[in-house]
């Protein structure tokens, strides 16, 4: 498995890696442009969120039809030319239309779909993980990367490197990564988009957008306070992310873990919510740039705790031939978290003290925490693969009255039936007689 998504993980860990690298020091390159305000620099930082958001579906639409690969190169091209108008902008609006640009290649939810569609079913919990956690590396080397590149090069620099990242990708994606197989789900004609009253991915949705949207709002105000505030350079931001990130990848393990082999999940984004409110709270009654920065490490490794799971939970709630359209939204609303934690800050930033938009940010994330608390941990399940010529095709529907049988479906490509069934009704041997 490690081998066939390695490609697919690399070009979105690039991906990603490219989009970071800005965050920490974007709201400095905004400010200088003339005609700033912490409004305007708020829109730039998640300018590209809202463009992820409305072109969320149809990337996945449009993947369906013309394939996956086809699909991600055009998102790629995207990204590269809005990534190199953002470097050369020279002023706001110019800027603006780069970072648009930039998310109007929303190839997240498909390469995830993709992923999918290439590992087995019990694998892929393991490969979001893995997508997860690369997300998370490429998260914590580019706060490092972005300052140290930023303050020595100029930050226009680091959009042209995200440009060449974006041609990169591309050629990964066209030499490494394989076709995916030909899938026929079969749903019966069950509604494909009854998940959206899925109460678990409702949820799911909300902390997606709330985990994004408090991640934006604190990559806007770290190198703002830090430099306005406390009279740091931008050359020194590399000592508060460091430090950060370091703290965050120790963490994101143990979450990981703690999630995926133990199953809790539940508990691992209540910890992770915690270490929210604890953070903002730190930062709004900071008086020094030690007690801030304890506020920004305590914020990372709440972060780097959620990050690594948030893909795989969200798909253990959906059924196969939903998954994409799954991801679709939850990526979307993430992205419409990321554009608001950047626009209502700016907005609020110009109007009110930190402090007073942190205990507010602490109370979202207490009703936050009690809606975590009606999450249930997704059930355990199996999956069985039976060859095709060892199954009776006129017996499938006998598995669509079967209550311990979660979902099926057919692998055209290699000749099999995949069938997800509760540990507690069956055993395999028992799922295979109902089909022979």
């Amino acid at each position: 498995m490690f081998k066939t998504i390695m490609p697919l993980n690399a070009i979105i860990a690039m991906r990603f890696f490219g989009l970071f690298l800005v965050l920490p020091v974007i709201s400095l390159y905004a400010m200088n442009m003339p005609g700033a305000t912490n409004t305007w620099i708020g829109i730039v930082i998640g300018g590209y969120a809202i463009t992820q958001m409305i072109f969320q579906v149809p990337f996945g639409i449009m993947s369906d039809n013309l394939g996956r690969k086809g699909t991600i190169i055009i998102g790629l091209i995207l990204f590269g030319i809005g990534s190199f108008i953002a470097g050369y902008a020279q002023d706001m609006l110019m800027l603006l239309l780069g970072r648009f640009l930039q998310g109007a290649g929303a190839i997240g939810a498909v390469v995830t779909a993709m992923i999918s569609d290439i590992v087995k079913e019990e694998q892929r919990p393991k490969a979001m993980a893995m997508m997860g956690g690369s997300i998370a590396v490429s998260f914590a080397l580019a706060m490092i990367a972005g300052p140290t590149i930023g303050a020595a090069y100029g930050v226009d620099t680091l959009f042209y490197i995200v440009t060449v990242i974006a041609f990169a990708s591309i050629y990964i994606l066209v030499k490494f990564v394989p076709d995916p197989p030909h899938i026929t789900h079969t749903y019966n004609g069950k509604d494909k988009y009854s998940f959206l009253k899925n109460r678990d991915l409702i949820k799911m949705n909300i902390t997606n957008f709330l985990q994004k949207g408090l991640m934006t709002f604190a990559f806007m105000i770290i190198p703002i306070v830090l430099v306005k505030t406390y009279g740091w350079e931008m050359a020194e931001l590399w000592k508060i992310y460091l430090p950060a990130m370091v703290a965050g990848i120790f963490a994101m393990a143990p979450a990981a873990i703690l999630a995926e082999k133990k199953g809790m999940y539940k508990q691992v984004l209540l910890v992770g919510i915690v270490f929210f409110g604890l953070a903002y709270y730190i930062i709004g009654i900071s008086s020094t740039n030690t007690m801030f920065a304890i506020g920004v490490i305590i914020f990372f490794i709440g972060f780097n705790m959620h990050e690594p799971i948030m893909q795989s939970l969200a798909t253990k709630y959906a059924k196969v031939y939903q998954k994409g359209a799954v991801l679709g939204v939850f990526n979307s609303f993430g992205y419409l978290g990321t554009f608001i934690g950047g626009f209502v800050g700016g907005v609020y930033l110009d109007k009110m003290p930190l402090s007073s938009i942190a205990f507010g940010i602490l109370i979202i994330c207490i009703l936050w925490a009690i809606l975590i608390l009606t999450l249930p941990n997704p059930t355990k399940t199996k999956i069985a693969y039976i060859n095709i010529d060892e199954t009776d095709e006129n017996k499938y529907h006998n598995l669509d009255n079967k209550p311990g049988c979660v979902e099926w479906y057919i692998n055209n490509t290699e000749k099999i039936v995949i069938i997800k069934y509760y540990t507690d009704f069956y055993n395999e041997e028992e799922i295979k007689a109902i089909i022979n």
